[in-house]
């Protein structure tokens, strides 16, 4: 026998507006068949989809599957735990960082700091790839770089651990509200594994409408 509507919408999103108006439309006008039911999760699910979208400075984007979203920091937009990838025991981090309009410093100076985040071997800066391109239509600069990672904590930090053999990608998008930074930093190995995770995050930015 079908399970009732109001099952799979309290399973997918209980506590959420949607599930109680639906479940009132349900009381009211009986009993949904089954395939009336199946439509209806269908569009609860796409609106649930929407709801766990993030967005600041008029740009909306979703976290990729399996990425852990953490609770508010200050000075970030979100924050996401990435998995560690097999034989790794730390986990990886990406922040989403929003100061404000034409707040927190210029493209260039963001990478600079970024690339001065990681050391090489023997104590020597850290070589980093930048990439420029766009993204729906917004301008976006990357960058990728390996080594000794310094940067753990922010800047707020009151002192600096060094975690050996990190990889950071990061990202800056120039929205119509002012610029937003994207920075995944990790064990190599799990920031390798996660490579097309952050290439999807990326690609999921867009203009709000």
């Amino acid at each position: 026998m079908p399970r009732p509507l109001s099952h799979f919408l309290k399973s997918a999103i209980l506590g959420k507006t949607v599930y109680w108006q639906l479940l009132a439309a349900t009381m009211m006008t009986g009993t949904f068949g089954y395939t009336q039911q199946m439509r209806i999760i269908s569009v609860v699910l796409f609106l649930v989809a929407s709801l766990f979208a993030d967005s600041v400075a008029g740009l909306k984007w979703a976290p990729p599957t399996g990425w852990k979203t953490e609770g508010a920091r200050p000075m970030r937009a979100a924050t996401y735990t990435i998995p560690p990838a097999a034989g790794d025991t730390a986990s990886g981090e990406c922040a989403v960082y929003f100061f404000g309009a034409g707040q927190g410093g210029s493209v260039l100076e963001n990478l600079d700091r970024w690339k001065g985040q990681l050391v090489a071997p023997g104590g020597k800066p850290t070589e980093a790839k930048v990439t420029r391109g766009t993204i729906h239509g917004l301008p976006l600069t990357t960058m990728d770089a390996s080594g000794d990672y310094t940067g753990m904590g922010g800047p707020t930090a009151s002192s600096k651990s060094v975690q050996k053999n990190y990889r950071l990608l990061g990202a800056i998008i120039e929205g119509p509200g002012g610029n937003v930074f994207i920075k995944c930093t990790g064990p190599a190995k799990t920031i390798a594994a996660s490579r097309a995770a952050f290439e999807q995050l990326l690609n999921s930015f867009d203009k709000e409408k």
